[in-house]
C-alpha cells in the first residue's frame, strides 16, 4: 500500500470512528432507528401539508404559514419544556410530546378523509403537531448526555442529523408519490404511524436517575433560572444572536420551496418532492462531513463559511432559470442548513452545565424556531409583494449580515470538563435547624484588599458577581468601607434555604479560575463569611428561647474558594 493510500485509509478510519462511535451504545442506536422512522413520517407530513395548502389557498403567504405554524410552538413551549426536562423525568416528557403529535396527526387525517379540511384547520392541527415536537425536543436533546459519554455528544448530535436528513433526502420524494397517488390524507396517516416506534422505545428505556437531595425547582422558578443563566452568559448570548442572524434569511428556502416548484419551475407535487429531496441529500452530506470540518476549523470559522455559502445558495435559487441548477442550489442549501443548526446546537450543549442543559437547549430552540417562523412569514409577505425571485435574492444578501458581526459575536465552545460541577470544600452545617422554606438567606463576605490591588479587585469581584447571579444569587452588591478603604463587603441573597443549597451546587470547574484570581488579591487569601437568615417581625428566632428576639448569624473563617 502506498503512503498516500495509507493516509487515505487512516483518514477514513478516523472519520468512521468519530462518526459511528455513538452507535456502540445500545440505547442511542435504538433511539436513532426509531427517530429515523419518525423523521420519515414528518417529511411525508410536510409534503402533504405544504402541497395541500398550495392547492386550497395558493397564495405565497398562505403556503409559507404552514412552516410558521410548525415552528411557532417551539417559540411558545420550548422554555417550559426545557425547564421540565431539567427538573422532571425526561422520559415521561418525551412520551407526552410524542403522543400529542400522534393524536394531532391522526386527527388531521380524519378531518381530511371527512372532507372538512380548510386552511385554518390545516394550520391549527399542524400547530398541534408542532406542539408535540416542542414538548419532546428539549428533553430529547438533553437526554443525549444520558445515552452517550460527554465526549461523544458532538458526534451523537451529528449522527441524529444524519438520520433526520437521510429521511429528508428520501422522505419528500416518497411523500410526493404518496400525495400524488393517494392524496394528503395518506401522508398524514403514515406520519401518525411513524410515531409508534419511538413511543415503544421510550416505553422500553429505563435511564439511570441521579437522586438529588434537593426537591425539584418549581416550574416558574426553573424557567426564571434558565432565563437568568443565559442572560448572564455572554458566550451563550453571542451564539444565540448569531443564530438569529443566520436563521431569518435562510428560512426563505424552506418557506418558499413549494412556490419555487410551482411558479419558477412550473412543476407539481413531484417537483416539490424532488427539490425537498435534494435539500435532504445536501443536509445529509453536510452532516456526514461535519466530523471532518469540525476537526479542521473552529465553530466560529465554520459558521462564517456557512453564512457565505447560504448567500450563494439562495441567490442561485432565486435567479436560476434551469431546473438542474435549482436542484443543485437546494443541495447546497440543505448542507449549510444542517451544518449551521448543528453547529449552534453543539455549541450550546457543550457550553451548558448539566443542571441547566435542557433549558439552554430550549432557549436555543425557542430563538431558532421563532426566527424560522418570523423569517418564513416575512419572506412569504415579501414574495407576495415583490416576487419570489426578488425575495430569495434579498434573503441571500441578508445572510451576509452574520459575517459582519462575527468579530463582536464569536461562537466559542467551552473546553471538555470545564463545565463539570466544582467540588467544594466542606462547609460546616448550620448550628440550628433551618426549614427548607426559611429565608431569605443572606451571605456577607468581608475582604481586605491592599490599595495597589483595588482596581483589579473591582474587575474580578464584578465577574464573580456575574457568576453568582447567573447561578441564582439575588440582590448582589459589593461595597467599600469609607473609613477603612482596605475593607470591602460583598452581599447577596437566596430566597430560601433550599435555594441557597441549589446555588452552592451550581458553580463549575471553569468558575474556579475566577475565584483563584480573587484569592490572589485578598490579604492572606482569607475572607470572613457570614450566613444569616432574615427574621421578619413576628418570626421565631432560630435556636433561641421564645422570649429572646435577635437576628441569628454564623461567622466562619475559611478560604474564599469555598464561595
Amino acid at each position: 500500500m502506498t503512503v498516500e493510500a495509507e493516509r487515505s485509509s487512516s483518514r477514513f478510519e478516523s472519520w468512521r470512528s468519530a462518526t459511528l462511535a455513538p452507535f456502540e451504545h445500545r440505547t442511542f442506536a435504538l433511539f436513532w432507528w426509531a427517530s429515523l422512522a419518525s423523521s420519515f413520517g414528518s417529511m411525508i407530513q410536510t409534503v402533504g401539508a405544504s402541497w395541500l395548502m398550495a392547492t386550497i389557498a395558493p397564495s405565497a403567504d398562505q403556503v409559507a404559514l404552514v412552516q410558521t405554524a410548525n415552528a411557532l410552538p417551539f417559540f411558545f413551549l420550548s422554555l417550559v419544556a426545557g425547564a421540565l426536562a431539567d427538573t422532571r423525568d425526561r422520559r415521561s416528557i418525551m412520551l407526552v410530546g410524542q403522543m400529542l403529535s400522534l393524536l394531532a396527526s391522526a386527527a388531521l387525517a380524519i378531518v381530511m378523509l371527512a372532507g372538512g379540511i380548510t386552511p385554518s384547520t390545516l394550520l391549527g392541527l399542524t400547530f398541534l403537531i408542532g406542539c408535540g415536537g416542542a414538548v419532546f425536543a428539549p428533553a430529547w436533546q438533553a437526554s443525549i448526555g444520558d445515552q452517550v459519554p460527554r465526549t461523544q455528544i458532538a458526534p451523537a448530535v451529528m449522527a441524529n442529523a444524519v438520520g433526520f436528513n437521510l429521511a429528508r433526502s428520501i422522505g419528500p420524494a416518497i411523500g410526493g408519490v404518496i400525495v400524488a397517488a393517494a392524496g394528503a390524507a395518506a401522508a398524514f396517516i403514515v406520519n401518525a404511524v411513524s410515531y409508534l416506534g419511538i413511543i415503544a422505545t421510550l416505553a422500553w428505556w429505563r435511564p439511570a436517575r441521579v437522586r438529588s437531595e434537593l426537591p425539584p425547582e418549581p416550574l416558574a422558578t426553573a424557567i426564571a433560572a434558565g432565563v437568568r443563566y443565559v442572560s448572564l452568559s455572554p458566550h451563550l448570548l453571542a451564539i444565540l444572536l448569531r443564530c438569529v442572524l443566520y436563521t431569518i434569511p435562510i428560512a426563505a428556502v424552506m418557506a418558499l420551496m413549494p412556490i419555487v416548484a410551482r411558479d419558477l419551475l412550473g412543476g407539481g407535487a413531484a417537483t416539490y418532492g424532488i427539490l425537498l429531496g435534494g435539500f435532504g441529500v445536501g443536509a445529509m452530506l453536510g452532516a456526514l462531513s461535519s466530523a471532518t470540518l469540525r476537526g479542521r476549523v473552529s465553530s466560529d470559522a465554520l459558521q462564517r463559511i456557512l453564512s457565505a455559502l447560504a448567500c450563494v445558495a439562495m441567490v442561485v435559487i432565486g435567479q436560476s432559470r434551469w431546473s438542474a441548477l435549482t436542484f443543485i442550489a437546494h443541495v447546497l442549501a440543505g448542507a449549510v442548513w444542517t451544518q449551521g443548526f448543528a453547529n449552534f446546537n453543539i455549541a450550546v450543549q457543550l457550553s451548558s452545565p448539566r443542571w441547566v442543559t435542557g433549558r439552554m437547549l430550549a432557549t436555543y430552540q425557542t430563538i431558532a424556531f421563532a426566527s424560522i417562523a418570523l423569517g418564513s412569514w416575512w419572506w412569504g409577505q415579501f414574495a407576495s409583494v415583490a416576487g419570489v425571485r426578488e425575495s430569495l435574492t434579498v434573503a441571500g444578501v441578508a445572510s451576509l449580515l452574520s459575517l459582519l458581526v462575527a468579530r463582536w459575536l464569536p461562537i466559542d465552545v467551552e473546553r471538555l470538563g470545564s463545565l463539570d460541577p466544582r467540588v467544594r470544600t466542606g462547609r460546616a452545617p448550620p448550628s440550628v435547624h433551618i426549614h427548607p422554606a426559611s429565608g431569605p438567606i443572606v451571605v456577607v463576605i468581608e475582604y481586605r484588599v491592599l490599595p495597589e490591588h483595588a482596581v483589579e479587585f473591582v474587575a474580578v469581584i464584578n465577574e464573580v458577581g456575574r457568576i453568582r447571579r447567573r447561578d441564582g444569587a439575588r440582590a448582589w452588591s459589593i461595597s467599600q468601607d469609607i473609613d477603612t478603604p482596605e475593607h470591602w463587603v460583598e452581599r447577596f441573597e437566596s430566597p430560601t434555604w433550599v435555594d441557597h443549597l441549589r446555588w452552592r451546587s451550581r458553580p463549575t470547574v471553569s468558575d474556579q479560575v475566577v475565584r483563584e484570581r480573587l484569592d490572589s488579591l485578598i490579604v492572606d487569601q482569607q475572607a470572613s463569611v457570614r450566613r444569616l437568615v432574615v427574621r421578619p417581625p413576628g418570626a421565631q428566632p432560630l435556636g433561641a428561647p421564645p422570649e429572646t428576639q435577635h437576628e441569628i448569624g454564623r461567622t466562619d473563617r475559611g478560604a474564599h474558594g469555598d464561595w
